[in-house]
């Protein structure tokens, strides 16, 4: 019936923008519109849980797929559930439970993207929410620039509605992969895809945001390459396309840092108080290194380990937030075995998003093998993985789901359809 196809379309539709609201408030940036006085706070908070409530009704409604999925991810259920329960070990056991609550959100949320959408769906919501975001932070740095550009620490620097320049430069860096990898089915939408893809790099150029300029340089080589250089079934191609991506890495460091690297030789390279950093850190790590000190416990507000790890870098004039290396963040949270089902998750579904790229040329299909590349040279001078309003972790949840379904999501083709509500 007419009235049971417009009752879908609606449906569909409105599913659709409750995942591009998720994707942009899990970010965290609509909090920056009560500093404009835009939103009330109490309203972004509400809209927050709003948010969250959705979800949860939603995963109920469709329980049967999600335990269908969950059982075809079995890696990934421990690791979340690791980080779930690290709240018992940790030493700061009430901010841990305040970002596990986070995680679990986002933990569903990416479940719940990538049962209800095809990749090609995905790759279309993701670039909308980036888009959002980018036309929100450039709101922001021309009519409100005391909020949108730097005034402080990079003063001229773009940060938009990300709080800070290598945020927005992460995210454009993001925003620029996914509109590249957009697929086009005619010149109106091959127009949007271009101005998308254009519009994130000027805004990376604004950001003056120097590690999101090189990795968006190196991941387009990257991609020019996986693009080109098909998959033949060859085991010989995993191994190359693996050490690219440890390449691209160490190239990441090596731009980035190459005059202190030049004009270090002979002394002590610490690319910027990283090394020393990065050896704290793993000298506290074995110290528990099983389980590691819970969920966000090491870096929490009042942490000796964070008093310490500044003292260590700088005196004491400077408290790190993180360990600005993101596997190394997450170790730290939840100890090797966690680090170790991250990295079984990570390139189990590397090596399926490698085969899945080469073996079509649909652009969709480079999303899962273009995501996981950005999230590897991402996290090695900062920490991105898992955190509070950051989407890296719902795109992670959403790329191995889609690599791990063994059955596609079928079309609605009516009300009656029981597919609707249970999609296998």
């Amino acid at each position: 019936m007419k009235s049971d196809r417009i009752l879908i379309e609606f449906l569909r539709i409105a599913e659709k923008n409750f995942i591009i609201l998720g994707l942009t408030i899990f970010p965290g940036i609509l909090y920056t519109l009560p500093q404009v006085d835009l939103l009330p706070n109490d309203l972004v908070t509400f809209m927050k849980y709003g948010v969250w409530t959705t979800l949860i009704i939603l995963i109920c409604i469709f329980w049967k797929n999600t335990i269908i999925t969950a059982a075809q991810n079995i890696s990934l259920c421990l690791l979340v559930a690791l980080a779930l329960l690290s709240y018992f070990w940790s030493e700061f056991p009430n901010f841990s439970l305040q970002v596990a609550q986070e995680l679990l959100m986002m933990s569903l949320f990416g479940l719940y993207f990538a049962t209800r959408f095809s990749l090609k769906e995905q790759v279309k919501l993701i670039a909308y929410a980036l888009l959002i975001g980018a036309t929100l932070s450039t709101i922001f740095a021309l009519v409100f620039p005391t909020v949108g550009i730097d005034q402080k620490f990079f003063v001229g620097a773009w940060q938009g509605v990300y709080s800070q320049k290598n945020s927005l430069g992460n995210m454009m860096v993001l925003s620029a992969l996914t509109f590249l990898t957009l697929p086009t089915e005619n010149s109106r939408l091959s127009l949007y895809k271009w101005f998308g893809f254009s519009f994130s790099l000027v805004l990376i150029l604004l950001s003056t945001s120097k590690t999101s300029l090189v990795i968006s340089l190196l991941l387009i080589l990257i991609m020019i390459f996986y693009k080109n250089f098909r998959w033949r079934g060859k085991v010989s191609v995993i191994f190359i396309d693996i050490g690219i991506l440890i390449l691209g890495c160490v190239s990441l460091l090596v731009s980035i840092y190459w005059i202190e690297l030049l004009t270090s030789l002979g002394k002590d390279v610490t690319l910027t108080g990283r090394v020393p950093l990065w050896s704290y850190a793993l000298t506290r790590l074995m110290e528990r290194p099983l389980l590691g000190y819970g969920l966000s416990a090491f870096w929490a507000p009042n942490s000796h380990y964070a008093i310490e790890a500044g003292q260590r870098v700088t005196g004491g004039s400077w408290i790190p937030p993180n360990a600005h290396n993101g596997l190394l963040d997450l170790t730290l949270d939840i100890g090797l075995i966690g680090g170790s089902l991250f990295l079984m998750t990570y390139f189990t579904t590397f090596i399926r998003a490698l085969k899945r790229a080469y073996g079509t040329k649909n652009l969709e299909d480079l999303w899962p093998l273009a995501y996981l590349t950005f999230l590897a040279m991402n996290n090695v001078t900062e920490s991105r993985l898992v955190g509070r309003y950051s989407v890296n972790w719902i795109l992670y949840i959403a790329v191995v789901v889609t690599m791990n379904q063994q059955k596609q999501i079928p079309k609605i083709n009516n009300l009656k359809n029981k597919n609707y509500l249970h999609v296998t």
